[in-house]
């Protein structure tokens, strides 16, 4: 008898998901709770798995939207098990590795060859006038495309290489061939939410730089004894959010949002991490990161990356969240402005430490250096409040001893 595999309800607000891969193909004898097909909502990415062993036949296809409650394949569970599976499944395996591995030692000649081609020019199937320029300019072959017949290199295709350096190889020169991409549920979602916070928020961002010289030197002192003792590195990400929770904390408005004529206010510090992974920008949660040690928010961070660069995470883990943080400095920005998380009323950027020229008593110093950017909604954060709170946050960065209390710790002893 033949069961029917249906799209699973994923969340309240999510009425359709898109089939992006079958790891099973039609026809295949699947084993019961097997990952059977990987689907993606509006939110996150999701699995489906067989429910009884048997025969799989699919009904939709790569690609194809489907309404909660659709129908997405079926197993035959009175279909007989396959013989000896496990022998098979050893036979391909070997198999797999020996093909590996005959595939491997190809690629090991292949690039000797291709080494040797490049640094001997007279086995190179090339015009003397070509051998020479490349010769000459040690240009590497790969990147050069032949026009000749039999596929000789001529003079203009290494002066082709040499005076379009960046152009892709074996693309024809002025090519203008478009390629449409179908947009995914979760790239819809992002494009919606990132138009409807700057039409629907008084959007203003306030700039200031830190001084990272402290939290470096501490991270040299004790990166080692740190990931001995708590079997994880001691980042940046665990300074910025415990100084974060201390300014939300101290600055409570810059943790609340909107809802309605009314203004919610969290006595906890719920942390979004935006995350870059394979099919768009997400941004898990980081529950209560004022209560979390150093150690347990770096394991988190790490957690909640990993999961989302394999498109694992949760709805319930992107779900929620009172302040979000961004990095755009581990791809190199030197300064940026950016979007409300909503319906939260403020975001943090971090960028790129970039050594430069400050002046401190009267004396220029090098120092490494970062800009910080806070984006927030002037309709419920004011000015005092949006640059009072940077600043707490620079100090503490600056002077990290002060994340033991939020304070001084001198003032915190004397109580002033």
């Amino acid at each position: 008898m033949a069961i029917e595999i249906k799209v699973p309800s994923v969340g309240e607000s999510i009425t359709e998901v898109t089939l992006v891969k079958w790891l099973r193909q039609n026809g295949d004898y699947v084993e019961r709770d097997e990952v059977i097909a990987e689907l993606e909502s509006e939110k996150a990415t999701f699995e489906i798995n067989a429910q009884q062993a048997g025969i799989l036949t699919t009904v939709a296809n790569e690609g194809d939207t489907l309404k909660i409650g659709d129908v997405a394949c079926r197993i035959d569970d009175s279909a007989a098990r396959p013989e000896k599976p496990a022998e098979k499944k050893t036979e391909q395996k070997a198999e797999g590795k020996k093909a590996e591995s005959k595939k491997s030692e190809q690629s090991k000649e292949k690039e000797i060859s291709t080494s040797n081609i490049e640094h001997r020019t007279s086995d190179i199937k090339a015009t003397p006038v070509a051998a020479a320029i490349l010769a000459d300019k040690k240009v590497d072959i790969k990147n050069i495309t032949p026009s000749g017949s039999n596929g000789k290199i001529l003079k203009h295709d290494v002066l082709d290489a040499l005076l379009n350096p960046g152009r892709s190889i074996g693309h024809p020169m002025f090519s203008r061939d478009d390629k449409p991409e179908k947009m995914s549920n979760l790239r819809k979602t992002i494009s919606r939410r990132l138009v409807e916070a700057k039409n629907t928020t008084a959007m203003l961002t306030t700039f200031n730089e830190v001084d990272m010289s402290a939290i470096m030197d501490l991270r040299t002192k004790y990166k080692e004894v740190f990931k001995k003792q708590h079997e994880t590195n001691l980042g940046f990400m665990s300074f910025f959010t415990k100084a974060i929770c201390f300014g939300l904390q101290e600055w409570p408005t810059v943790n609340a949002m909107i809802d309605g004529e009314n203004i919610i206010h969290h006595n906890y510090c719920d942390i979004s991490i935006a995350v870059s992974a394979p099919k768009g920008l997400v941004v898990p949660v980081i529950r209560n990161a004022e209560s979390l040690s150093m150690a347990e928010i770096e394991k988190k961070v790490v957690e909640l990356a990993t999961k989302a660069k394999e498109n694992k995470l949760t709805i319930e883990e992107m779900t929620g969240g009172t302040f979000t943080i961004t990095n755009g400095g581990v791809f190199g920005s030197l300064m940026s402005t950016p979007i409300i998380n909503i319906p939260q009323s403020a975001i943090l950027g971090m960028h790129k430490i970039l050594e430069r020229p400050v002046a401190i008593n009267g004396q220029v110093v090098i120092k490494p250096m970062m800009y910080l950017a806070l984006s927030y909604d002037h309709r419920i954060i004011d000015g005092r409040e949006s640059v009072s709170f940077l600043v707490r946050v620079k100090e503490m960065l600056e002077n990290p001893e002060q994340l033991l209390f939020g304070q001084d710790p001198m003032k915190a002893l004397l109580e002033l």
